[in-house]
């Protein structure tokens, strides 16, 4: 072989290397994110705390994982085929968030997939497992306590106004896991303290007047809005409802008691977040779901606006004001 085709050989093979290096480089993970709601405004908050979670565990999206987002644009039953879709993708990891519909679909989509779920129901009487602490299969993830505040929620508005007989809570029949949960306790809780409880309905931005209007025909004294994640959706639309009636409204949504809700008394969302990243990471660093014992986020605040019980004509109890976590005026 002459030199000079020994040096085009060598450089060819000089390109060629390279090349096959990066070919043989493993593939950059992805998450699968299924969602049942809209990607609002609102939600970037909760999405930046999954991913300061990852972080935490050194995961940091397009440098070393990619996150494919589905969103059922609050449509429940495009859930399976969004969560099939991941499926087919063969992501590392589902993150199904925000409720249990969601959850379930994924589930239902693999049985080998991991999957990290965030809901506000008992994630064993739901069937996404089998025990909290040993969840086994390939599901865990991270529950937030809900249904079990309602009755506090309740008992909270029956301090603000004693005089009350009769008190209403709006609920999401197309989430019949909360539905029924919310709907048990609160009653369990209104019989408790003598009052009466209006079960209203809503699934859809139309229902929502429709409900507030026999809210009023009926005369209850206080709404309580149900956490299920379409509320989060409607939440303007509720508030200004609110205001024109003169509802007192507990909302388990910081940012409603702020726009003016009356009350509020919920579970550190974004806090829930953070560790539903924080197991997505330790999931893609090898961890097992069935060995990640579900998280229980236990953090409640008891938030109270002050300015529209005013407008309200209620007087807020001092002893209520001095436990509350913020006082919006």
């Amino acid at each position: 072989m002459r030199r000079r085709e020994f040096i085009t050989l060598l450089g060819g093979a000089a390109a060629v290397w390279p090349l096959t290096a990066r070919a043989q480089q493993p593939a950059m993970p992805v998450i699968g994110f299924l969602h049942r709601e809209i990607p609002t405004p609102g939600r970037e908050a909760f999405i930046a705390a999954m991913k300061r979670g990852l972080a935490e565990v050194g995961y940091v999206e397009g440098r070393n994982v990619a996150i494919e987002y589905r969103w059922a644009e609050g449509q429940t039953d495009r859930l399976p085929t969004l969560a099939t879709d991941l499926v087919r993708r063969n992501v590392a990891v589902i993150v199904a968030a925000a409720n249990t519909p969601t959850a379930l679909a994924a589930k239902s989509a693999t049985p080998t997939i991991p999957i990290v779920f965030l809901v506000g129901t008992d994630p064993v009487e739901s069937g996404l497992v089998e025990n909290l602490n040993q969840p086994g299969g390939n599901v865990t993830g991270v529950s937030i306590i809900d249904v079990e505040v309602v009755a506090k929620r309740i008992q909270l508005l029956h301090q603000l106004i004693p005089t009350a007989t009769s008190i209403a809570i709006l609920v999401n029949p197309k989430n019949p896991i909360t539905f029924r949960a919310e709907t048990r306790e609160a009653r369990l809780a209104a019989r408790a303290l003598g009052l009466n409880l209006l079960v209203l309905e809503a699934s859809d931005p139309a229902d929502v007047p429709i409900a507030v209007a026999t809210f009023v025909q009926q005369q209850a004294s206080a709404l309580l809005v149900s956490n299920d994640i379409f509320f989060f959706t409607v939440q303007d639309q509720l508030l200004d409802l609110a205001a024109r009636h003169r509802i007192a409204l507990s909302i388990p949504e910081v940012s409603a008691i702020r726009k003016g809700a009356l009350l509020g008394y919920t579970p550190d969302i974004v806090a829930a977040w953070r560790e539903v990243g924080v197991y997505a990471g330790r999931i893609l660093k090898g961890e097992k779901p069935r060995d990640l014992p579900v998280q229980r986020s236990v953090k409640i605040d008891l938030l109270i606006n002050l300015k529209t019980a005013k407008a309200l004509g209620l007087e807020i109890p001092p002893t209520l004001l001095a436990t509350a976590d913020e006082v919006i005026e």
